[in-house]
């Protein structure tokens, strides 16, 4: 049961004016009528109505109190989440030099028309920009992995090579390309020469993809640009390397990889019924890709001076503050020293001699170590306290964050300063990961929690609320508790914020960045008993897609009224809009005809629902699966996902 809220004065308004009128013969003895009509007791009675407002308000805890509170018990809001997107520089020209965009370089969209302000982003690591080195090429067979070097054939045979060389085509046939220093974060440029000899396929639409080993598995190279149709004539293809590409042994050679790999065609897609053939290839540079965030750098900036007391306060100028790095502390400068302090959580295992503050990301404020009197009249310092007369300085810090960073593709075009050999800048991929800071009555919420269910992770619903207070980029967290199926591990699934709309959600959209991961799985780490088995994934989403037949009222456009069906069907069957109130699909929930129904017959210009069936969805290849069904059942381990959708309305 909750502790009752203080009545800190529990007078009403009849106290009052009784209070005041056995006060009148102590200061007003003449005064001698004290009927109700009398004009003073009617004055009187304005002012005791006027008072017990007041006494009402002084009753109300406010926010800025309860905010206090929390902060006292050490249950403070969170700071906002920074954005982050890949930002891509460009060259001027193809160089044989290497060519540093250093880190911090500040790229801003355009002013925007309502506020007048832009969104800056600013690089987080350097960027070597290198003029890329070939000098492997094999071929990979997908049945026997037998591997081809065709190095010499490539730079020699006036046949060329054949990229795929199983003598039928399998899908999983490669053709490996080898440098010497890896392209992570490059724009790689391929000239190639070949021949139109992979007859039977769609150059808009070829069935191959290229990839490069990132150190532990294949992942995508996209593909910016393509004008050779395929590898099937002479052409250039611009590749956007990921920022990860690591050293590979293959066939006894150790190189940074790149290779493009034959699909099995999609239904409708045409294959290949030969395999092309190329005759060089020349690579070149076309520029770099960065990982950047939504902040500014700030620093190095002197917030004070020391006057030699305990729990001193000093505040930043700009606040918001992200999650510092490595470079981002408090020196204190005085006569004859200059020393970096050490920052922490709090100062509860803080001795005297201890360098140590605590920094507030939220609002900014660099606390020192306070002074604290125990029980048995001890007094212990927590804490180093910064000499008389020391300057506080701060050597630098990044400001930033919030919502307002999810910027679209495209958007981030303006470089603040001019960088030698760079031509532009831009982000190809929308930006996310901005969560605004935690509101006060979130905090409420949360705060309470916090002191019921302590810092340490025993139950589902601790392994749970810790994940979600991880990051802001945590929407949902599911603990499935350790089971002799799971060989005793605890297994939590986490649902990352997504910033498209409902209907628009995509099966990558729900991946889990390794920067998440590792807070995550590194704030888990902190709180898990001595013992218990972690592992953090994401759930398995299982497409639904719902095939419908309604009927309309006469006059109702039938387009409209089927985009209404499928808008309200993609929000319905959705990890974060979905369900019955809105708030994500429920784990463990099945979804059956008769609620789809049931839910269609809301929409607005449904007249009736004649039939609904539900089919599976596979979210990779696109296809329905099986015949429809009544009722669809989800395990513990998934989350349902729209796919699909076809509305039929007459």
């Amino acid at each position: 049961m909750p502790l009752p809220a203080p009545n800190l004065d529990d007078r009403r308004f009849q106290d009052i004016v009784d209070e005041a009128k056995r006060l009148i013969p102590r200061y007003c003895p003449e005064w001698t009528n004290h009927n109700v009509s009398d004009p003073g007791v009617a004055l009187i009675e304005l002012f005791a109505w006027m008072s017990e407002m007041v006494l009402y308000r002084v009753n109300q805890v406010p926010e800025r109190l309860y905010v206090h509170f929390l902060n006292m018990v050490g249950v403070e809001p969170f700071p906002p989440s920074v954005a982050r997107a890949d930002l891509t520089f460009w060259l001027t020209a193809i160089l044989n030099t290497p060519v540093t965009v250093p880190a911090s370089t500040e790229v801003t969209t355009t002013a925007s028309i309502s506020s007048g302000e832009a969104v800056m982003f600013t690089t987080s690591t350097d960027l070597v920009i290198a003029p890329p080195e070939l000098v492997m090429a094999k071929t990979v067979t997908a049945i026997d992995e037998r591997v081809n070097d065709v190095w010499e054939e490539l730079r020699f045979d006036p046949d060329g090579v054949r990229c795929f060389a199983s003598p039928e085509l399998t899908p999983g046939d490669g053709f490996y390309l080898g440098f010497a220093r890896s392209l992570a974060g490059t724009v790689l440029r391929l000239g190639i020469e070949a021949r139109a000899e992979g007859i039977g396929v769609d150059p808009r639409n070829p069935p191959l993809v290229w990839e490069v080993w990132s150190g532990e598995a294949w992942i995508a190279a996209p593909v910016h640009e393509d004008s050779t149709g395929g590898l099937n004539r002479a052409g250039e293809i611009v590749l956007l390397i990921p920022v990860e590409h690591g050293l590979l042994t293959l066939g006894n050679a150790a190189a940074f990889w790149l290779r493009a790999r034959l699909l099995a065609p999609r239904p409708g897609q045409p294959s290949y019924q030969a395999s092309p053939r190329v005759r060089s290839v020349l690579a070149a540079t076309l520029g770099g890709t960065v990982p950047g965030e939504h902040a500014e750098v700030v620093g190095p900036e002197t917030i004070g001076r020391s006057d030699g007391s305990p729990a001193q306060t000093f505040p930043v100028s700009r606040a918001p503050v992200l999650p510092r790095r490595a470079a981002e502390h408090i020196r204190v400068v005085d006569a004859d020293s200059s020393i970096d302090w050490t920052e922490v959580d709090d100062f509860s295992n803080s001795s005297q001699r201890d360098h140590h503050y605590v920094w507030d990301s939220g609002s900014g404020i660099v606390r020192f170590g306070p002074r604290v009197r125990y029980p048995d009249g001890s007094v212990r310092q927590h804490g180093r306290i910064p000499r008389d007369g020391a300057q506080i300085m701060v050597t630098g810090y990044r400001h930033g964050g919030g919502a307002r960073g999810n910027v679209g593709a495209r958007t981030l075009t303006v470089l603040r300063t001019t960088l030698p050999y760079i031509r532009g800048a831009t982000n190809l991929v929308a930006a996310n990961g901005g969560v605004d800071a935690e509101t006060v009555a979130e905090a409420k919420i949360r705060g309470p929690l916090s002191l019921r269910t302590g810092q340490r992770a025993v139950t589902s619903g601790d392994f749970e609320r810790l994940a979600l207070e991880s990051s802001t980029e945590v929407a949902r967290a599911r603990c499935l508790p350790a089971t002799r199926a799971t060989n005793g591990c605890v297994r939590l699934l986490v649902v990352p914020q997504v910033r498209a709309a409902g209907g628009t959600h995509q099966l990558d959209d729900f991946a889990i960045a390794a920067p998440l991961m590792r807070r995550i799985s590194d704030h888990l780490d902190a709180h898990r008993l001595v013992g218990t088995a972690l592992e953090v994934a994401t759930p398995y989403y299982q497409g639904v897609s719902v095939v419908a037949l309604v009927h309309t009222a006469p006059g109702r456009p039938a387009a409209l009224v089927r985009q209404r069906a499928l808008d309200a069907l993609t929000r319905y069957i959705d990890p974060l809009s979905g369900g019955p109130d809105g708030t994500g699909w429920p784990f463990d929930a099945d979804i059956n005809s008769a609620v789809v129904t049931q839910m269609l017959e809301s929409v607005d210009g449904v007249e009736r629902v004649e039939e609904a069936l539900l089919f599976e969805y596979d979210l990779r290849t696109g296809q329905r699966l099986a015949s429809g069904k009544d009722v669809i059942r989800l395990d513990r381990h998934s989350l349902f996902l729209s796919a699909g959708h076809q509305v039929v309305v007459r």
